[in-house]
């Protein structure tokens, strides 16, 4: 098992695919004209596979793709099935635009649970995050996952002003729909133009949720990030990710791989172990993977230790979101 010095075994592993989007939401990738890593920079298909399988023998039971948009990589494909014959659960996070034609790959891998990052449910406002229109190809795309009976979780980021007052729309998304909405407190990246009162709180969220709805809360299970909670007569459900206010970093089990093979040990780390290089030189990469979780700070990266009002965001040390990958 692969342990931190608090006693916090790390069982879940996400890999980031690519750094490139066919998006260019403002608080993951600001500017329109971005450098992507360049292809030999990547991690290869086998070199994901085989890194892969160096943590699942340490332990692993679950890994999530992300990116960047994990499926515009063009051997996405060929590293799910690949991915899906291990003995993990498989899951992946996505925009939702590529699903219709990736979903053969999905079903083969073994993919039973997909998020899809959703800001808003109106189409312009949709085009305004984005810069893409492409909103409703996305529905569309959410509900061949739902006729295909895969676990659909749909991942707003709340902003003051942006979409806070969408909230109550995207509960009544789950009246009849067994979809689970969950609710992100907006995070500072490098770029992302943080400000705290930008920041939309969980205790704001469930507040305004109070006004219409009743909620009860459910139980979590371990290492679960999000505050899950259920409204009587929905089929669906919400939750609170709530990284700003009330952190869940105590039973954090999360390991980070960037697309160019970079391991962090935590979202908002101010540093990374390189693992690709090494691999490439047919090192033995094991001890670099315990030294780096070994070094995990007990809370948000030792960074975030601030009161929200406080952060300078200015002052973090870190990647912009994409470059990380979630």
């Amino acid at each position: 098992m692969i342990t931190d010095s608090f006693g916090r075994v790390h069982d879940y592993l996400r890999i980031s695919l690519t750094d490139n989007c066919n998006f260019r939401c403002f608080y993951c990738m600001p500017e329109e004209e971005y450098d992507f890593t360049p292809a030999s920079r990547l991690m290869q298909t086998e070199e994901i596979v085989q890194l892969a399988k160096i943590f699942v023998k340490q332990g692993v039971k679950k890994i999530r793709l992300t990116g960047g948009e994990p499926l515009v990589r063009k051997d996405a494909a060929a590293i799910i099935t690949a991915l899906g014959k291990l003995p993990v659960e498989l899951v992946i996070t996505t925009n939702g635009t590529r699903i219709a034609e990736m979903l053969p790959a999905l079903i083969a891998g073994g993919i039973k649970t997909v998020n899809i990052s959703l800001d808003t449910l109106q189409p312009e406002k949709f085009l305004f995050i984005t810069r893409r229109d492409l909103f409703h190809q996305v529905r569309s795309n959410i509900e061949l996952l739902l006729h295909h009976k895969i676990t659909v979780k749909i991942n707003i980021v709340v902003m003051k002003g942006l979409n806070d007052n969408e909230i109550k729309d995207f509960i009544d998304w789950t009246k009849h729909n067994p979809i689970q909405i969950r609710f992100i407190e907006f995070m500072p990246f490098s770029g992302n133009k943080w400000t705290s009162n930008k920041m939309f709180s969980l205790d704001e969220i469930l507040a305004t949720i109070a006004k219409d709805f009743t909620m009860l809360p459910v139980k979590a299970a371990p290492h679960d990030t999000a505050k899950s909670f259920m409204i009587p007569g929905h089929e669906g459900s919400f939750a609170v990710i709530s990284t700003m206010t009330a952190p869940f970093c105590s039973t954090c089990n999360r390991m980070r791989l960037t697309a160019d093979g970079k391991l962090k040990n935590c979202l908002f780390s101010d540093g990374e172990t390189d693992l690709l290089g090494p691999l490439r030189n047919n090192q033995d990469i094991l001890p670099l993977i315990q030294a780096s979780i070994r070094s995990k700070k007990k809370e948000l990266g030792g960074q975030l230790i601030e009161h929200f009002e406080k952060l300078d965001a200015d002052s973090i040390k870190n990647r912009s979101m994409i470059t990380i990958g979630g």
